[in-house]
Formats: structure tokens, C-alpha cells, sequence
């Protein structure tokens, strides 16, 4: 019923504007019969429409006024506004096309009508005809950042990041916003796109854009590893991985993993342990932490591996870290102490399980995989993996 009532209220705005000189009488029954005497009688049919829950003839009827009246605009607009964010948004492109086929309109008011429109068939998924409609009016002065972000939508929606690349530039022009960010992961994007039909010489080519865009791009530099993993260059894939760490560090938990094989690769675990000492000290995590356990016990044995696993979770405690160390308490513990360990670690399972490793810095969508497009605010780059005792 509030649909209605909202719907009344705004076609009633210019029966209020013809009655408004009614102030000036002096009895409120007097001030009713003037109003009655000047509303449109096609007006006071609509709204009963309205009041009837007959909204399919209301909108019939207040479309057919505007041939009459032009200076209906405002209201129709406003009216089809309504209908969308309802969800009506059938209504909405009714009403909204037919202003558009009325060649008494405005320069301003038609520009204004497709802007509406396009966004109409955004809400529908109509997006063919939202481009189509948005691609008219990037040229024109007063609407043009509004529909070059609806494009800007549109193409990532649709994967077509080539035009999401040339669209974001004319956005940085209009509006002055920087997006730097967002181009270079369009670029990672074709790259990923270029390896999956193994052409890795343009998907390079790609991420070198990507990174004239951001210096700071991880993705771009986690890929350029990935294809030189491909292509069995593990020393060129280790000066990628360990770009991440100076680019964005809150990645660091992606790259431990494919590092610690690409130095077994190149028989440097010495380094590799240097560098994890070098990243556990200054920058934390559990992942690097349990890398570098991993390699002590490969190197020192479970032993040494477990002391030095205890003395660093008795400085930042983690549920993973804890997990790992019950399950070397548990290769030696008999009888009741093997009992208690595996109920500790029956709790530890579960906290690791129905925790997500990553979420959204903006929004706070929670995720067990990397995504670099939030599937929930569509924000770039803003997932990062989850810290603290029941993360990293």
C-alpha cells in the first residue's frame, strides 16, 4: 500500500502547483471547492486508478496527459524513478520510453529520459540496450560521467575489459578519479586470458601494462611467476613471487607455498630459510610461519621443528599454529595424553574449517578463495586474507 500512497503523492505535484494560489482564501471548505474546480479531471481519474490498485491504466492515462501537458515531465520522471526502485522496473521502461518518443521534449529532459532508461535496463539485465543507450550520452556535457560509469559497469559485467581499459580512461578525464588500480586489473584479466590459450608473449605484454598502471599490482606480479613456472624458469618465478612481499604484503600468504618449491627446484633452501626468518620477523603470519617449520623439520627434524613452532606461537598465537603443534605432540603421546591431544585437536579442525581465510576490506565479504573482484561490493583488490589468532 505504500507504493500507492508514495505514487499519489507524486502525481498530485501539479495539481498542488495549480491550486497553490488557493492560500489566500479564507474558509478550508472554500479553498477545496476552488481546488476541485482546477485539478484536471484526467488527474483525479488517475489517481483513482492509483487508489484502486489499477496501476497499468494510471500509467496509461498520465503517459497520455504528457501529450497534452509537457510540463508533466518532471513528474513522469520522477514517477518512473519510483517503479524502478520498487522493482517495477517494467513500469519504469514504460514509462521512461514513452517521454523519450515525445519530440516536445527538451534537449535536457530527452538526455535525461535515456540516462533513466539505461538504468532501467541495467536493473532488468538488459545490458546490450543500457550500452547502447549510455554510448549516446557520453558526449553530452551534463550527463556523460554518469553514463561512462554505467559503461564502466557494463563491461566488467560482461568481461569486455578491453573496453573497460579504454572506458576508465575517459572516466579518469571527466571526473578526476584515479583508477590506475582498477585499469591494472583489467590487464591482469586479458593476461590470465592470454595464458589460458598459452600465448604468454601478449599476456607479458599485459602485465607490464598492468604495472605501468599500478607499481604496486600483486596480482600482475603473481602471474608473471605463474607463467615462469610454466616455462621451468624457477629463478625468474622467485624474483616475481618476492616482488609481492614489497608490493603488498598482505599477499605474502599466496606466494610462501610455490616459493618454497621453486627454491627446492633451484637447491637453495638456505636462502629460502633466510628469507622466511626475514618475513616471520617483520611482517608475521601463520603460513610463512608454518613454511619455515616445514623446512626446519625437513632440514632439523621434528623436534627442532616443533621447539621453534612453540617459541614463536608463545609470541603470536594462531589456531592453525596451535593445530600443527597437537599433531606433533600427538606422534609421541600415549594413553590419556593421546586421548586429550585428539579432542584438541578435533576443535582445532573445526575452528580452521568454518572460519573464512579471506574477506573484503570494504564491504567484509567473507570468502574461503581469492578473489580479486568482490563478488559482493565489486570493489578491486580489496580481498585480503584474514589476520589475526583465527587467521594469519
Amino acid at each position: 500500500m505504500d507504493l500507492f500512497w508514495g505514487t499519489t503523492l507524486i502525481l498530485m505535484l501539479p495539481a498542488a502547483a495549480m491550486s497553490g494560489w488557493l492560500a489566500s482564501q479564507k474558509s478550508l471548505r472554500a479553498k477545496l471547492r476552488e481546488s476541485q474546480n482546477r485539478i484536471p479531471p484526467e488527474y483525479l481519474a488517475g489517481l483513482n486508478f492509483v487508489l484502486n490498485e489499477e496501476q497499468d491504466k494510471a500509467i496509461d492515462l498520465f503517459i497520455k496527459l504528457l501529450e497534452v501537458d509537457s510540463q508533466t515531465v518532471e513528474t513522469h520522471l520522477a514517477l518512473g524513478n519510483l517503479f524502478r526502485r520498487r522493482g517495477e522496473v517494467d513500469r519504469a521502461i514504460r514509462i521512461h520510453q514513452n517521454l523519450i518518443a515525445r519530440p516536445q521534449l527538451s534537449a535536457e529532459h530527452r538526455a535525461l529520459a535515456l540516462l533513466e532508461l539505461g538504468t532501467d535496463y541495467m536493473r532488468s539485465g538488459l545490458l546490450d540496450r543500457a550500452e547502447g543507450l549510455f554510448c549516446e550520452l557520453v558526449d553530452n556535457s551534463a550527463y556523460s560521467e554518469q553514463a561512462l560509469r554505467a559503461l564502466l559497469d557494463i563491461y566488467q559485467q560482461e568481461k569486455d575489459w578491453q573496453n573497460a581499459i579504454g572506458i576508465a580512461c575517459r572516466l579518469e578525464s571527466v571526473s578526476g578519479d584515479r583508477l590506475g588500480s582498477e585499469t591494472a586489473q583489467f590487464y591482469c584479466e586479458l593476461a590470465s586470458e592470454a595464458i589460458k590459450h598459452n600465448d604468454f608473449h601478449t599476456a607479458r605484454q599485459h602485465l607490464h601494462n598492468a604495472l605501468d598502471m599500478d607499481k604496486n599490482c600483486a596480482r600482475a606480479s603473481l602471474i608473471e611467476a605463474g607463467i615462469c613456472k610454466i616455462e621451468s624458469q624457477p629463478a625468474a618465478a622467485i624474483d616475481a613471487y618476492r616482488k609481492v612481499g614489497k608490493q603488498d604484503p598482505d599477499y605474502l600468504p599466496e606466494v610462501t607455498g610455490p616459493l618454497f618449491e621453486c627454491y627446492r627446484e633451484i637447491g637453495k633452501l638456505d636462502e629460502y630459510r633466510d628469507y622466511l626468518h626475514e618475513v616471520v620477523a617483520t611482517i608475521g603470519g601463520i603460513t610463512p610461519l608454518l613454511c619455515l617449520t616445514d623446512l626446519t623439520e625437513e632440514l632439523e627434524g621434528r623436534d627442532a621443528a616443533a621447539h621453534y613452532l612453540a617459541s614463536e606461537l608463545d609470541r603470536r598465537p594462531a589456531v592453525r599454529g596451535v593445530h600443527r603443534l597437537v599433531e606433533y605432540a600427538l606422534a609421541s603421546a600415549e594413553g590419556d595424553m593421546q586421548r586429550s591431544l585428539y579432542t584438541i585437536r578435533q576443535m582445532t579442525e573445526r575452528l580452521i574449517q568454518g572460519k573464512s581465510v579471506y574477506k573484503c576490506k570494504q564491504c567484509g565479504f567473507a570468502a574461503k578463495n581469492l578473489h580479486w573482484q568482490c563478488p559482493g561490493c565489486k570493489c578491486w583488490n580489496t580481498i585480503k586474507p584474514v589476520f589475526g589468532v583465527e587467521g594469519e
